[in-house]
């Protein structure tokens, strides 16, 4: 007996002892995120839906005193929507189910304000219904988006009108199947319809909603749904609407200092905070228009695939998801633009991805946890996200080499932090050995759950992937290098206050062809070598052509309308420097005219002209100070008798999203403009512009 107990002791204790010295897993770093956040985390790119009555009053905000019988789409086709989105590759899609005008697409029993008293399929119709069993057909999550303010509600801004958006937000939740994200806008208070009552109506943002109710029911009715709003509680507004994320982007936040609507500083949001106290990562929502409803005089707006791969890589790039939207037109479509545009998107995004050069390459880590297999460099190219790579608690700088075994090419490295034990790289380096000699690619701070690097090509036998700092032991799941194709940038297109028209490239070996007179340009159109004059109304389509290997470039489309060579400022502020900038096509240049609200400028336009419209471009820097939110002009031939403002009104959402508003009104004859600011961002008694310009019929 005692020999086989001694024999057992023997064979057992290889084993005894690997089991005493297994190394452990690495402990968690910070605040991590919960289930839900982590299958949000893989969706990385999903689709926005802005259609509702103000697709149909061509308005981005409008006031809630619309009528329902003007929601009428004459080809409303919710498939079309999923299966543009499911081609595009992206996973799901958030529609505006109510916005500020308090319209709503499904047949709420709490209001008449809906698609039950419109024309659409006689009443009996439900956005909602279609667009989720679209969705479920084509294998994509669905979300809501309702807004809490309401500008039709006779109520709101009083007590009783929580009892209401809490029954809408019940009905969302609890008809239409799995939610995988409600958004909840920051737009909150303001003039409005309100019943009939045609007043400004203000809330305090924090308190009036009884947010911590609202998550209670989400948390109730779809315990799986993510929660957006400028503070989470589960996912966070990354600050802009222009489409990117800071390079540094912690999934952190210090969750109670904000609230739907309040944000202390817009670069936490942007950037998160490494010490927050919770899990809040960013959403990156972006219009594929200037707009986000649609809007006729936008069909030739659509962002550019080099914009919109921008935006990918700012995005989805930086450790944030992007939320694409799409303006359905008033047919009740994604309109064709639009879905080609997207479409061009994916393709783009299988060429940049299509190879991933690491895969079955050598790989060797200066350090291992414990040197157990069970965290071996390996993991990180195995394509496993549930393995990774670690190190030694102690070790908090460490590098792993991937060697190619033979020179390659490459322009793009992805990696990817294991999350569920938290965020923990603070700064890292890609380098790359090219010549027997190791050369930095790129030296960048935080990773995430996913971060993409771009810089040029690179020719190289090895890659060095080494963590710099790091809040604990670095814990990565995935490392991958791709070499992506080139895409050429359409040209810029810019005339100025004298009438001469410059286009110019990014790229400077590219060939640059236009057309004025609305054909397609291409290589048998003029070439430009030089800036023309351009003294008419006209639309410059132009196009970059690399000659080496036939690349081309999207079309830029830049309708230019009368010159502005006679323009001039009246009064005190043409003495100011750099007033004319207004007028010169150049939206990187602007100028701050000082003066209490309300605010005027008057401009002599040289001579007499038939007027149908007018645009206004904010400046365009990180200021916001200036941007005139509530405005009216006057026209007048003489500069003394202006009468009434041919269009008054505010710019909808111009606060987050700072671009050109182009609007329209009845064709008017005048020399002189008067352009009055009400109110301005901030209330700053200054206006802020960048262009202003007119359309003539």
């Amino acid at each position: 007996m005692k020999k086989i107990i001694r024999t057992l002791i023997i064979l057992l204790f290889p084993v005894l002892l690997f089991a005493c010295n297994r190394p452990t897993d690495p402990k968690p770093v910070g605040p991590l995120p919960a289930e839900r956040q982590l299958v949000w985390h893989e969706m990385e790119f999903y689709a926005f839906i802005h259609f509702n009555m103000n697709t149909f009053t061509n308005m981005e905000w409008g006031m809630g005193n619309e009528k329902p019988e003007s929601f009428n789409p004459t080809a409303l086709d919710t498939r079309q929507w999923a299966r543009v989105c499911k081609e595009a590759g992206m996973k799901g899609i958030i529609i505006t189910a109510k916005h500020h005008d308090g319209f709503c697409l499904w047949p709420s029993a709490y209001t008449e304000h809906s698609v039950k008293n419109s024309p659409w399929m006689e009443g009996k119709g439900d956005v909602i219904r279609e667009l989720s069993d679209a969705c479920r057909e084509y294998g994509l999550k669905f979300g809501v988006y309702l807004s809490p303010w309401d500008r039709n509600h006779a109520d709101y801004g009083k007590p009783e009108y929580l009892g209401y958006f809490r029954n809408q937000l019940r009905e969302l939740l609890t008809n239409y199947g799995d939610i995988y994200e409600v958004w909840f806008d920051g737009a909150n208070g303001g003039t409005g319809y309100y019943g009939g009552a045609n007043e400004e109506r203000w809330i305090d943002n924090r308190t009036y909603y009884q947010w911590d109710t609202v998550f209670a029911l989400v948390r109730e009715l779809q315990p799986m749904a993510c929660i957006f709003s400028d503070g989470g509680p589960d996912i966070r507004w990354v600050g802009n609407e222009e489409g990117w994320a800071r390079p540094t982007n912690w999934s952190l936040l210090k969750r109670d200092d904000f609230a739907p609507g309040i944000a202390k500083d817009l670069e936490w949001l942007r950037a998160g905070q490494e010490d927050g106290t919770h899990w809040v990562p960013a959403e990156v929502d972006v219009s594929i228009r200037p707009g986000w409803y649609y809007h006729p005089y936008e069909d030739h707006k659509v962002k550019s695939l080099p914009h919109l791969l921008d935006i990918y890589y700012h995005s989805v790039g930086r450790n944030a998801s992007m939320l694409l939207n799409f303006p359905v037109d008033n047919r009740g479509l994604i309109h064709d633009n639009d879905a080609e545009r997207v479409l061009e998107l994916a393709r783009a995004l299988e060429a940049d991805f299509k190879t991933d050069l690491a895969s079955g390459k050598k790989i060797t880590a200066s350090n291992t946890r414990g040197k157990a297999r069970k965290f071996k460099p390996e993991n990180l190219l195995d394509g496993n996200k549930e393995t990774y790579w670690a190190t030694d608690d102690s070790v908090l700088k460490a590098s792993v080499t991937i060697d190619f075994g033979e020179k390659i090419s490459f322009n793009r490295f992805l990696v990817q932090e294991y999350i569920p034990l938290g965020q923990r790289i603070k700064s890292f380096v890609v380098e790359a050995l090219v010549e027997d000699e190791w050369k930095q690619v790129a030296t960048e701070t935080t990773i995430g759950y996913k971060r993409i690097l771009r810089f040029p090509t690179v020719e190289a036998t090895a890659l060095r992937f080494s963590v710099e700092e790091a809040k604990g032991s670095p814990v990565i799941s995935n490392i991958q290098i791709f070499n992506a194709p080139k895409i050429l940038e359409a040209p810029v297109v810019r005339r100025d206050q004298q009438g001469y028209v410059s286009l110019s490239a990014a790229d400077n070996e590219v060939e640059i062809y236009y057309t004025l007179d609305g054909s397609e340009p291409g290589s048998g159109s003029q070439q430009y070598k030089d800036t023309f004059l351009l003294d008419r109304k006209a639309t410059v389509k132009a196009i970059a052509i690399d000659p080496a290997s036939g690349l081309k470039s999207p079309v830029e489309i830049k309708p230019l309308d009368i010159p502005k060579t006679n323009w001039k400022i009246m009064g005190p502020w043409a003495a100011l420097p750099g007033a004319g900038s207004i007028f010169d096509g150049d939206t990187r240049t602007a100028t701050w005219f000082p003066g209490e609200l309300p605010s005027e400028m008057v401009i002599d336009l040289g001579q007499s002209v038939e007027i149908s419209g007018f645009s206004y471009l904010p400046q365009q820097g990180r200021d916001l100070s200036g941007i005139v939110i509530n405005y009216e002009l006057y026209i007048s031939a003489d500069n003394r008798n202006w009468g009434s403002p041919v269009i008054a009104g505010e710019f909808s959402n111009i606060r987050n999203s700072p671009v050109l508003q182009q609007l329209s009104f009845t064709t008017t004859t005048g020399r002189y403009l008067k352009f009055k600011a009400l109110t301005t961002v901030n209330d700053q008694p200054r206006i802020g512009m960048a262009e202003l310009d007119v359309v003539t019929p």
